[in-house]
């Protein structure tokens, strides 16, 4: 490798971002979603140097800058992981909103600074809350979201039958009550909610072909959230846990994830337009959530969410790869 990676380290609710300020080659000119397929297709070793150890770890999560082509969009964010590249993520909205105040990226204003990403899925636009010239909580308004399969029934190896729904929040997700798995959160270990999301994911995408109204390339079934069975009604909060990607395990609530729950309740009358709910993580960090409107995604009945979180810096780095280092591409051990 050539030169250097310029990175900064934010998380939001625990899961982590970094964000590259510096070192990835030019990309062509093109959609949002032909540059997330360039460099899926040419650059993904950049991905891996990054997200992998010595200089990640198995969880690590990322965001590329790169050229909005959107003419609203004041940046664009491609999104990586430990498996390739996903279509929308929460939490990284909400620490970019921040980052982009605190780099000058968008012109601070005082008390809320509006922030248009150009994302996979679509323009999320995230409100800043400023006070005293600093950036703080962050929410996004969503990409239309929809429940698309409800109540579904799969055998899930060493499981038995579970019943889940599929919804979108900017990604695809299968979400269950975890009882049915015989979990309970504070009781059992997060590799035993690991082991049965993914097991779900993997007999989900089996049964239920996906389909979104906009672009083939977003109807892939992202992962599976397990919640504890609560609304997060009343003040009461409902947690909940998203296993991705590759086994990939969110320490957030998960703001798309969010975004699914919220959809899918509100199709199914067990949320109103602007009730309030609040989300938990599996280590304890909340999300606020609500059904912000009624819209259309192509012929399907949707909603838009919106989501509140704050973010947090953790770091800045610069990486290298030594010529005579055979580990420096990036290596994973779980």
């Amino acid at each position: 490798m050539q030169g250097s990676l310029h990175v900064v380290d934010m998380h939001t609710g625990g899961e982590p971002l970094r964000i590259v300020t510096a070192g990835y080659p030019p990309l062509p000119k093109g959609t949002i979603l032909e540059k997330r397929a360039f460099v899926r297709d040419n650059l993904d070793h950049l991905r891996r140097l990054l997200m992998f150890e010595p200089r990640g770890h198995f969880d690590m999560y990322g965001a590329l800058l790169v050229e909005p082509d959107l003419p609203d969009a004041d940046l664009a964010v491609l999104f990586m992981h430990n498996e390739g590249y996903s279509t929308m993520c929460g939490h990284a909205i909400l620490a970019l909103g921040r980052y982009a105040i605190d780099e000058g990226l968008v012109a601070k204003t005082e008390p809320v600074t509006v922030v248009n990403i150009e994302c996979p899925c679509g323009l999320v636009k995230a409100e800043v809350e400023v006070e005293g010239g600093r950036a703080s909580a962050v929410s996004f308004e969503s990409v239309p979201s929809f429940l698309f399969a409800s109540d579904c029934q799969v055998e899930v190896p060493g499981y038995g039958t579970i019943r889940f729904d599929i919804a979108y929040g900017g990604a695809f997700y299968a979400l269950a009550d975890c009882r049915q798995f015989g979990l309970e959160f504070g009781r059992d270990s997060v590799r035993d909610f690991t082991d049965a999301a993914a097991a779900l994911t993997e007999s989900a995408k089996a049964a239920v072909p996906l389909s979104h109204p906009d672009h083939g390339d977003l109807a892939f079934l992202y992962g599976s959230i397990l919640t504890d069975g609560g609304d997060g009604s009343a003040g009461r909060p409902t947690k909940n846990v998203c296993v991705f990607a590759d086994r990939q395990v969110d320490r957030s609530p998960t703001g798309s994830g969010v975004t699914a729950r919220l959809a899918a309740m509100h199709a199914k009358g067990e949320a109103a337009v602007g009730e309030t709910r609040t989300f938990e993580s599996i280590i304890g960090s909340r999300f606020e959530g609500s059904v912000a409107r009624s819209t259309k995604a192509g012929h399907m009945d949707a909603v838009t969410v919106r989501v509140s979180g704050r973010a947090f810096y953790s770091g800045r780095a610069e990486f290298i790869v030594e010529e005579d280092d055979p580990l420096g591409a990036g290596f994973i051990v779980r």
